[in-house]
């Protein structure tokens, strides 16, 4: 199984593969959505 950090995901969104830019989109937007809750 892969890496599912912040510094992970950022890097594979400069892949050039699909799936792995979505998984890595996934990981984003879940943390991005963890902050708003947490304010």
């Amino acid at each position: 199984m892969e890496k599912q950090d912040l510094a992970s995901a950022r890097r594979r969104m400069r892949s050039t593969n699909i799936k792995s830019r979505k998984r890595a989109l996934k990981v984003l937007h879940d943390y991005r959505r963890q902050l708003q809750k947490a304010k």
